[in-house]
């Protein structure tokens, strides 16, 4: 992904910072879809825009950074980065907690805000990913557990070998254009036995 394709929502209540956070960002080729002032406008404008990262204030009027940054990460909507003058250690493990992935003191520079962003994109693209997997484990061991309970049945009730309950079951599926899990699901049901 290049800078240019990358899509940000900047949430600074500072008006002149936050135009100068928009103007650094655009010149180094990022595209700036939302600017937000306090905590709440972030999180709406990161719901709507679906930015791939929001650069987020920690200080903000009404709900803070940190509280924005606790709702986008756990709806997984955006990597996000914390921008604030505060460096004090609990606020950076405060930010770390809520899951931000990059912290960035004010006056920020060019040469640690964008390798801050890159990072965050990265590990954020990482997460994403681990999460789906890890729901793809989750599916798969699902519908393992149904198909073996389905197969324990017909072996139960009617007799079957081990092969020949799988057997019957995968036969269904592909004649019925289905999953075995729904098959299995069916003879569970009482819906369906040789």
């Amino acid at each position: 992904m290049t800078a240019d394709q990358v899509r940000l929502v900047i949430a600074e209540d500072e008006a002149l910072i936050r135009l100068d956070l928009k103007e650094t960002l655009e010149d180094e080729g990022y595209v700036v879809v939302g600017e937000a002032s306090d905590g709440a406008e972030a999180i709406s404008l990161v719901r709507e825009l679906e930015p791939d990262l929001a650069i987020l204030d920690i200080k903000m009027p009404g709900t803070d950074g940190l509280v924005a940054a606790r709702e986008i990460i756990a709806d997984q909507l955006a990597a996000v980065v914390i921008l604030t003058a505060f460096s004090q250690r609990d606020l950076i493990e405060q930010a770390r907690d809520v899951g931000a992935l990059a912290y960035v003191v004010k006056p920020f520079h060019r040469n640690e805000l964008v390798p801050a962003i890159e990072l965050a994109l990265a590990r954020f693209r990482e997460v994403v990913a681990l999460s789906a997997h890890a729901e793809s484990l989750s599916e798969k061991l699902d519908s393992r557990k149904v198909i073996d309970r389905a197969k324990g049945k017909l072996m139960d009730d009617h007799g079957q070998t081990e092969s020949d309950a799988f057997r019957f079951l995968q036969t269904n599926a592909m004649s019925a254009r289905s999953s075995m899990k729904e098959i299995a699901q069916q003879v569970l049901d009482g819906e369906l036995s040789p």
